[in-house]
């Protein structure tokens, strides 16, 4: 059992014992959250599918994403300091499994078959068909635990017209309508 106290004069909150990584998992998968394709260019050309990334500042315009340390684009992100976020909709849950896919071919390989165009400012792969895109440059990144949080700064964005957003919800795909109001 976890015990937790107030840190003395901060009002921070400490945690005694840790969650096991199987309960965070879990008691994570519901929290519906929208799936991206994070993908870096050039030299170190690399996708990957995740769900950890969020808006952070609309002025100046700035999101985060995720990136275990482990992961092959943890390195591609940190050497190229630029990377595009491409939006997925419900209809691109191969796109989201391929890039997904610790067994697919990595480098320029991994793209082949895929429909992408060079992002005008970062170089990155923006993939055709998305909800919305984002380029970024990378301006910070924090160490928490087993993963960093990248923060980038916008470049560009630009979005398609409405559809079905894809979901990630109880550790399976869902979908989600555009409003019609």
């Amino acid at each position: 059992m976890n015990s937790v106290s107030a840190g003395p004069d901060t009002g921070t909150v400490s945690v005694a014992q840790s969650v096991e990584p199987r309960v965070l998992r879990d008691v994570m998968s519901q929290f519906a959250t929208g799936v991206v394709v994070i993908t870096v260019g050039g030299d170190h050309i690399h996708g990957m599918t995740a769900n950890a990334f969020s808006s952070v500042s609309l002025d100046p315009p700035a999101v985060l994403c995720c990136v275990a340390h482990s992961a092959v684009m943890h390195s591609a992100i940190t050497a190229a300091g630029r990377f595009a976020v491409s939006i997925l909709g419900a209809d691109q849950q191969d796109l989201s499994r391929h890039f997904a896919d610790k067994k697919r071919k990595l480098g320029p390989a991994q793209f082949d078959g895929v429909g992408w165009r060079p992002g005008a400012r970062t170089g990155a792969p923006v993939l055709s068909g998305s909800l919305g895109w984002l380029e970024c440059e990378l301006t910070d990144s924090h160490e928490v635990g087993d993963h960093s949080i990248f923060i980038g700064r916008v470049l560009d964005a630009g979005r398609s017209s409405d559809r079905h957003g894809l979901l990630f919800f109880g550790g399976a795909y869902r979908q989600v309508a555009p409003s019609t109001e």
